[in-house]
């Protein structure tokens, strides 16, 4: 049985990549349910406001999540719970959330997925990000279209999604709750490019088989 969670930033390529691996491992893809979730579009008006309640709302579909892959041979999901804390810190660290509420999600978070003896044990068996530039991001959120998400709604997008950007590669570099690897978003245009995509696919199943899980 393999879990494998992919990360990074907003429009990297995450589900994409979700059901390209998922198809290629014959197991199951999870997605985040944008268009269902109810605080996303009220956090793009107010972040200040509703950070914490996003956060925990994504907590809770994470794990259910978590707890579905499990049960499966192999499967491949399209967010990390432990990558929502970039969000939650870099509003902190920019003034707009509560610092108490973010440590208060952080230990909830590590409590629950802290491994207990008998127990399924919740970590992945590997973490892959997708380092995109914020190009890259640019280019793929105005091509899926979510009004929320676009400039053209909110010109000030552009310099929270910068700011989030390079907020990744020091939380990728300080995770350690599984093996991890990482893939170049911007070399490889694995939606598009099928070359590309047997590349990426590639280096994920050499990793796999390194880790004995193929």
């Amino acid at each position: 049985m393999t879990v494998i969670v992919l990360s990074g930033p907003i429009g990297a390529g995450k589900s994409s990549l979700t059901k390209i691996l998922a198809d290629e491992l014959h197991g199951q893809a999870f997605y985040e349910n944008v268009d269902g979730n109810p605080i996303l579009p009220l956090f793009y008006k107010d972040m200040s406001k509703y950070t914490f309640l996003l956060n925990v709302y994504l907590m809770n579909h994470r794990l259910e999540q978590i707890n579905c892959a499990n049960k499966m041979k192999n499967s491949v999901i399209d967010h990390s719970i432990y990558e929502d804390s970039v969000f939650f810190k870099m509003n902190v660290d920019n003034g707009i959330a509560d610092s108490t509420e973010f440590k208060i999600y952080r230990d909830l978070v590590n409590n629950m997925m802290e491994d207990v003896p008998g127990s399924v044990h919740k970590k992945p068996d590997l973490l892959i990000y997708i380092h995109a530039s914020l190009d890259t991001m640019l280019k793929h959120i105005k091509q899926r279209g979510r009004i929320f998400e676009q400039l053209s709604t909110d010109p000030k997008l552009e310099e929270y999604y910068a700011c989030l950007n390079s907020h990744y590669d020091p939380w990728f570099e300080q995770y350690d709750a599984s093996d991890k690897l990482m893939i170049d978003g911007d070399k490889y245009d694995f939606v598009n490019d099928v070359s590309a995509r047997k590349i990426v696919v590639n280096q994920v199943m050499e990793k796999l088989r390194n880790l004995g899980k193929l």
